[in-house]
């Protein structure tokens, strides 16, 4: 046990809640302090006085070796299974460098809410033992280490559901754990999602996540832990949710890849026991999180591999081509999607949207055909999904805040708003909002025919990762979901300036409603200087495959990890 308390760098206090509450939640802060060795603390001057940008801090900070920085730092998923199964890292010093990196990573960021250092190692232990052994690896994933969003059961660790009243310790692996296991993977961290797990940022019970790229900003929500953790090379490969947006909407805030598939493709079986009313009408999926194009084709096609369907027969037995899934046109046709005719979206991303389309023209000219795509009725899909989310009006939120006197916070408040009322709505309003959903998306994929294109490049967000407490609109996510469309969110070249550098153009200078007037006026308060800008990529639904194919196509022109 350290003589002082394990320092964490926070720039936004959290609300109190009654004594009951606090007292419960330094319980399992206290455990988690307990948890990480005492040599792997940061000095109490940095977290005092950290720089914005912490992505470098793990590299410079001495607690790492020169091994354990090139383990963490310059492999992808993919090549370092191919490094431990030839022998080159064995999965004890891969599975030492990445749990030493996620304490650092943690003490910057707020990223974890459970460490298990000590059960990792055993694990690798005897994964190096059976190759020794036998020479062979376990599974594609022999020795990789994978961290996992704090509602995913894995056996013997807590799982919460964004409040602290329903944290327990699980007696079993959820299926989507079970199947990683069985392929060789070593888990060793849960990270942080946000009250509720309905944010776009993720501030829980147990602190707020930061951004390492500039710790004054939102590391995103709700897998915003697992975002913050992979950008600070915590982490080689996670898992999220999404169902309005979190898995695609971190990825984005942090500059790495997330895939949100289509419903039901990916396993979600005990993700979340007792389920969520909001998924009578919008379906949650699951997907990676990673550094890089082949790892999520990797981690889909080892999950895909499996049979998912054989145990949940919920699940779609789509066989997985991925990468390899040729296009089914010649050019390809990319719609790029400048607005949602709601809210135009800050400075860098346009210039992001620009710098795409003119990669595709002018890298390979004749194989994409680019043109402008204009999203039918989208502000009309976010009038309906946002009423969709609590059909029981928000009373089982409030339920779980009052068994601890837990406190709402307030994007909890802020998305409560959206419910049309505190009342369980009947039956028949359910009925209404599903039967409005569908019309919606057959109305939409028939103006997707009319414009004729493959796959759409649209922003992942109004701007680049948002300042605390001001993730308001999930405009550019959440419509995906309610196509219920598969997405992809991947990373460019482009960073938010200094602030004053860039502006609003002068022929975007009248607001296109209150939303877009906000929009503005958190830009010309913020400063989001070095916050990377990644796009979002989506298709029909059910053509994940296809998805991954376009992002082949694309690999080379968008300079694709």
């Amino acid at each position: 046990m350290s003589s002082r308390p394990l320092p964490v760098v926070q720039r936004v206090p959290l609300p109190q809640g009654t004594p009951e509450y606090e007292a419960l939640r330094q319980k399992y802060l206290s455990e988690l302090e307990a948890s990480i060795p005492d040599e792997y603390y940061l000095p109490q001057s940095l977290i005092d006085n950290p720089p914005r940008d912490v992505t470098s801090v793990p590299r410079e900070c001495g607690i790492l070796t020169a091994e354990e920085i090139d383990i963490t730092e310059n492999y992808d998923a993919t090549a370092l299974a191919a490094a431990i199964a030839s022998k080159k890292f064995s999965a004890v010093a891969v599975a030492t460098a990445f749990t030493k990196r996620a304490a650092i990573a943690h003490q910057l960021t707020g990223c974890l809410v459970e460490y298990f250092q000590g059960e990792a190692l055993e694990r690798a232990k005897a994964l190096d033992e059976h190759l020794e052994k036998t020479g062979k690896t376990v599974g594609p994933l022999h020795g990789v280490p994978i961290s996992l969003k704090e509602h995913m059961p894995i056996k013997g660790h807590y799982t919460a559901v964004g409040f602290l009243d329903t944290r327990h310790i699980d007696d079993y692996d959820c299926q989507m754990v079970a199947i990683l296991r069985a392929a060789g993977a070593v888990f060793y961290c849960k990270t942080n999602q946000p009250q509720g797990i309905m944010h776009l940022e993720t501030v829980s019970p147990l602190g707020r996540t930061l951004n390492p790229h500039n710790i004054d900003l939102s590391a995103g929500g709700s897998t915003g832990g697992e975002a913050a953790l992979l950008a600070i090379r915590g982490s080689i490969l996670g898992i999220g949710t999404d169902i309005g947006g979190s898995i695609r909407g971190p990825a984005g805030f942090c500059g790495i890849y997330g895939y949100k598939s289509t419903s039901y493709y990916l396993p979600t079986k005990d993700f979340l026991v007792g389920g969520f009313a909001a998924e009578l009408t919008v379906l949650c999926s699951t997907g990676p999180m990673g550094h890089s194009l082949r790892d999520m084709d990797l981690f889909c096609s080892v999950v895909k591999a499996s049979n998912p369907h054989v145990e949940d027969p919920a699940l779609i037995p789509i066989p997985w081509t991925g990468t390899a899934t040729a296009p089914k046109t010649t050019p390809l046709k990319v719609g790029i999607m400048w607005n949602d005719g709601a809210i135009i979206p800050q400075p860098p991303v346009k210039r992001a949207l620009a710098w795409a389309k003119e990669q595709l023209e002018t890298k390979f000219p004749g194989k994409f055909e680019v043109k402008s795509f204009v999203p039918y009725q989208a502000a009309e899909a976010m009038v309906n999904i946002r009423k969709a989310y609590w059909p029981d009006g928000g009373n089982a939120v409030r339920a779980h805040l009052a068994a601890t006197g837990e406190p709402m916070f307030h994007l909890t408040e802020w998305i409560l708003k959206d419910a049309v009322s505190e009342e369980e709505l009947p039956v028949s309003k359910v009925l209404e909002y599903r039967v409005a959903r569908d019309v919606y998306r057959q109305k939409f994929v028939a103006d997707w025919n009319a414009q004729d294109v493959d796959v759409v490049i649209s922003p992942v967000f109004v701007g680049p990762a948002c300042e605390h407490e001001t993730a308001f609109y999930w405009n550019y996510t959440a419509l995906w979901n309610y196509l219920d469309y598969p997405g992809v969110v991947f990373p460019t070249p482009i960073k938010a300036l200094k602030k004053g550098a860039e502006d609003y153009a002068p022929e975007d200078a009248t607001p296109l409603s209150e939303q877009d007037k906000h929009t503005r006026e958190l830009w010309a308060k913020g400063d989001f200087e070095n916050a990377p800008i990644n796009l979002q990529i989506t298709t029909r639904k059910y053509h994940d495959n296809e998805l991954f194919g376009a992002l082949a196509a694309l690999q080379e022109a968008l300079a694709l990890p």
